[in-house]
């Protein structure tokens, strides 16, 4: 259930006025967690600037090294290579980051499940595949699927994964989160503005060195280079957005995308991209994919329980709707 590397575009307007004498905005992009990302900010000289990337890059990092399945050294793989047999302990961090998933799951009924990771690879999107798997191998790849067998002890601070096999990943929130974390440090220590880009999971805060607030437009898969919205707030704001049109199979002309239902072990349909707006990256995350899914009635239904986040779905006839405010 790996969040889709999903395009976004930074609409960012300079203009000339007295505050705009008074900032700068340094740009940086480099790979960190697996992916793309791109860190703007706004700050009183290039030096400050360039400190406050340096920041955010040493807390994304940090995150990186407490979450990711792929490292072996890092907790998560420990909780995994020790899946079955044994408790381990944990930062509370990743407690907490843990319980926010369990929390997904059930709200969504296990649309959204960070056990997933550990589904045998019977799909394959490198233009390889040409038939469906049959119903056996995706029940097979299933097996070790199942939120309900992550154990959390609070008291001392442990996760203990239920079967052998199971495996735990936070490819589905860990970016938003990431976002969410070094926007905060960066706020905390004074920078005036800025936008997190973790390949499309987005932190904003403050404004362009203009005034004017950060413009993000929505990317239209199913028309090249346009938008299918552009989200303008000078207040803080995050977004983020999961999509098939990268990454998927299209078999019998029906395309199958790289976000796989859990319950299911079949890749979801019915729509190309959720594009959720609201407070924190993390939970706007953890909405997108769970979207991605449960479909667009389900999703629409579930997003009316929390009206402080906005969604623009694209379905895979190219219609957007919007819930934008």
């Amino acid at each position: 259930m790996k969040n889709n590397i999903a395009k976004v575009f930074l609409i960012i307007l300079f203009g000339i006025s007295s505050m705009a004498l008074a900032q700068v905005q340094r740009i940086r992009t480099l790979n960190l967690m697996g992916s793309q990302f791109e860190i703007t900010v706004v700050e009183k000289d290039f030096i400050s600037a360039e400190q406050a990337i340096d920041k955010a890059i040493t807390e994304i990092t940090r995150i990186e090294n407490l979450i990711s399945e792929w490292r072996p050294e890092t907790p998560i793989s420990q909780v995994n290579r020790n899946a079955g047999i044994q408790p381990v302990k944990v930062d509370q961090e990743v407690i907490d980051l843990t319980k926010l998933a369990l929390q997904f799951s059930r709200l969504t009924d296990g649309a959204f499940d960070i056990s997933i990771v550990a589904m045998d690879k019977i799909w394959k999107f490198d233009d390889t595949m040409e038939t469906l798997p049959n119903a056996e191998a995706i029940q097979s790849s299933i097996r070790n699927v199942g939120y309900q067998n992550i154990e959390i002890d609070s008291i001392n601070s442990t996760l203990f994964l239920k079967k052998k096999g199971m495996k735990i990943g936070f490819g589905s929130i860990g970016k938003g989160y990431a976002a969410d974390r070094a926007r905060t440090l960066l706020k905390q220590a004074g920078v005036l503005g800025g936008i997190i880009n973790a390949s499309g999971d987005i932190s904003t805060w403050g404004t362009q060195p203009n005034g004017d607030a950060w413009a993000i437009g929505v990317n239209n898969p199913f028309r090249n280079g346009k938008v299918a919205a552009v989200i303008q707030k000078k207040t803080e704001m995050s977004m983020t957005t999961s999509g098939n049109y990268e990454k998927f199979v299209e078999i019998n002309g029906k395309r199958y995308s790289h976000i796989i239902n859990p319950k299911t072990g079949i890749p979801s349909t019915g729509l190309t991209s959720v594009t959720i707006i609201g407070p924190d990256a993390t939970t706007a995350n953890g909405f997108s994919t769970s979207l991605m899914v449960l479909g667009k009635k389900k999703g629409k239904k579930l997003m009316k329980q929390f009206p402080e986040y906005s969604y623009v779905l694209i379905t895979d006839k190219g219609n957007i709707i919007r819930s934008l405010k």
